[in-house]
């Protein structure tokens, strides 16, 4: 017989057979055989292999499913792991990837109805973080292996090792500041009269800076031997010597307040470039910006009372009472009156508590004084609507 030409039936058959996945309700798991039409699954199920298969699954039947659950959960979750690792990801997106491959179990075959079904019970056993948003159900891996969770932990001891050296250095120079302004010598001017016994005399003011006081010496040139003159020369050198010091001192301590203040100055700069693309924080109130829950909820106030993987927040609403779980997309923060307690959500001050001093409604932004940490007291200005929020 010759060889089958590209367009016999036959030849189509067979590619469309090679391409891979068909229809679902064509489909037996018992015997692992997809029918390509209605009439083969139809022929398949009144042959003699498919019902011995069912015989046997009849005899019993639980662990027949217990066992297509189970690979289903495995093959599901090692490509969950292998894919998309501890990202958080929709499920849907893994489901689909998952019934790509030909050779996949088929979720009718197992004891979840639904890949709502499914993602739930993944939650409940403590193998995926779950959880829901408009959008549909979100899943991310835990990664339970020895060696994932000892790099996790060295990264938090490394990251933690980070924030104490950065309080220490905010500390030292909290402290240098303090030094300085207590070793700062406040020396009030001394004022004398000026006055002569003879018109014929002259009159010589030390303008040295630093200098407390100005004094008048006078001296007769009639009657100055050459032991005067070296007695006056003596002096003079010494005045001149004085001042030299003096300046000196002053141009050292200029020099070590302008490096505390270069210091404090770079120090800042790297606290207002320390922003995140998260800013939710419990016991803050909020307003739900979202339409999608219905006129109840839109431009209603709340209180977060829990942040779940940085981005999603349990809202309490204030008016009924009832809580909401909300993604940080779907909410604003709220701006006090002046003199009002709010909380730095973003930027070099995120987590210090403070009180609102003003708000300046052309640049969208306010002024605020920081009460809680080592910058307590500090008056910051220009900061942004949406870096603060008001505290519950």
């Amino acid at each position: 017989m010759g060889k089958s030409d590209f367009l016999t039936p036959k030849a189509i058959a067979n590619r469309i057979k090679s391409k891979g996945l068909q229809k679902l309700r064509w489909y037996c798991q018992m015997c692992q055989k997809q029918c390509r039409d209605e009439n083969g699954f139809k022929c398949h199920c009144m042959s003699e292999s498919h019902q011995r298969q069912l015989l046997l699954a009849s005899e019993n039947p639980q662990q027949f499913m217990d066992y297509f659950s189970e690979e289903f959960r495995n093959d599901f979750l090692e490509l969950l792991r292998r894919r998309f690792g501890t990202k958080r990801v929709h499920n849907n997106i893994v489901y689909n990837e998952y019934i790509s491959h030909r050779e996949h179990i088929h979720m009718n075959a197992t004891q979840w109805e639904t890949l709502t079904d499914f993602t739930k019970w993944l939650g409940r056993e403590g193998l995926c973080k779950v959880d829901e948003t408009p959008k549909g159900w979100y899943i991310q891996y835990i990664d339970r292996d020895p060696e994932t969770i000892r790099r996790q932990l060295e990264l938090e001891k490394k990251k933690k090792q980070d924030l104490d050296d950065e309080e220490k250095t905010a500390k030292f120079i909290e402290e240098q500041v303090r030094r300085g302004l207590e070793g700062k010598e406040q020396e009030a001017p001394v004022f004398t009269e000026l006055s002569r016994e003879n018109d014929e005399e002259k009159v010589a003011f030390n303008l040295s800076k630093g200098a407390s006081s100005s004094t008048a010496t006078s001296s007769k040139s009639s009657s100055l031997g050459p032991s005067a003159l070296k007695v006056i020369e003596a002096t003079a050198s010494v005045k001149r010597k004085e001042p030299s010091h003096s300046s000196a001192q002053s141009k050292e301590k200029k020099k070590k307040k302008s490096a505390l203040d270069e210091i404090m100055e770079i120090e800042e700069e790297k606290k207002r470039a320390a922003r995140t693309d998260y800013w939710l924080q419990p016991e803050i109130i909020v307003k739900i910006i979202t339409k999608r829950l219905g006129e109840k909820y839109h431009k209603k106030k709340g209180i977060v009372k829990e942040v779940i993987d940085k981005y999603t927040a349990v809202v309490k609403m204030i008016d009924s009472g009832d809580k909401l779980k909300l993604d940080q997309t779907h909410l604003e923060t709220v701006i006090p009156a002046p003199g009002k307690r709010i909380l730095v959500l973003n930027g070099g001050y995120r987590g210090n508590e403070g009180t609102l001093e003003s708000i300046n409604e052309k640049t969208f932004s306010a002024t605020i004084v920081i009460e809680t940490g080592p910058l307590k007291g500090r008056r910051v200005e220009g900061i942004q609507y949406e870096d603060i929020s008001k505290l519950a």
